[in-house]
């Protein structure tokens, strides 16, 4: 079966947003607003992004660990959920400046293999749990117009019933696209996106990263640090036949990932 487009998940695979973003500005966010809250990296990587949201980390963590509020208890009595909201626009403002500072990067390969796949007529589309309004300065700071023009579509969260793991995101591209399945290859960092992607019958490839190498992969068709580059090889954690002695992707190496299926 020809490989006729590249599904991309945003958080953790285009970029590191979790680690060099996200985080911090939710501890900047509970900071600012006068919370004595602060989220450890552990706590985070474990916990907190098992769910599929930020409204519903904040959520979770509220209910789950019960910590101080201190002056914002008759919000809370009155209404919890736009408390929650209040609290993640104040992290979305500080995710923003990150982003404007210049502190969230592309990850090894991201920009050479969108370049290359949109060269040799492969169809792209962005396939992610974040809403579309939290998604845009991602995409216009880290991302960048010039690699943003070669996606066909934006698939974000509000689009669908429900976020991954359930496969709607990834049925919603394909439908888009107006391909099959089997003719897309999802790239993903983490065990929520894959059983995703396994579940709309999208075949996948992990770029893992610090946050997600404890996750089950074992239904991915390999898995590998990062998406490479010529002067800086991947290391394959998974898939071995398939990608040995090949050292970066290519839309040929994917092609053979998709064959070997």
């Amino acid at each position: 079966m020809r490989l006729k487009a590249l599904l991309f998940d945003v958080d953790g695979t285009l970029s590191d947003t979790e680690q060099q973003g996200h985080l911090p500005a939710y501890n900047a966010a509970f900071s600012e607003i006068g919370l004595s809250w602060h989220w450890s990296p552990e706590l985070y990587r474990k916990e907190l992004l098992l769910l599929p949201g930020g409204r519903e980390r904040i959520r979770h963590y509220l209910i789950k660990h019960k910590p101080r509020v201190d002056a914002f208890v008759d919000e809370l009595h009155k209404d919890q959920m736009h408390w929650v909201n209040l609290v993640h626009e104040a992290k979305s403002r500080w995710f923003r400046r990150r982003l404007e500072e210049g502190k969230v990067t592309l990850r090894p390969g991201v920009a050479r293999l969108i370049a290359l796949a949109r060269a040799e007529g492969l169809r792209l589309a962005v396939v992610t749990n974040a809403s579309e309004r939290s998604l845009q300065p991602f995409l216009h700071y880290a991302l960048g117009p010039e690699l943003l023009e070669q996606f066909d579509f934006i698939v974000s969260g509000e689009q669908v019933a429900r976020k991954k793991p359930s496969p709607d995101l990834y049925l919603r591209a394909v439908e888009l696209l107006g391909l099959k399945p089997e003719e897309c290859l999802a790239i993903e960092d983490s065990g929520m996106g894959l059983c995703a992607a396994a579940a709309a019958g999208v075949r996948t490839l992990i770029t893992a990263n610090q946050d997600t190498l404890e996750h089950d992969f074992a239904a991915a068709q390999a898995v590998v640090s990062d998406l490479g580059e010529p002067d800086a090889p991947w290391q394959v954690l998974k898939g071995d036949q398939v990608l040995n002695g090949y050292q970066f992707a290519t839309p040929q190496v994917l092609q053979n990932l998709v064959d070997a299926a």
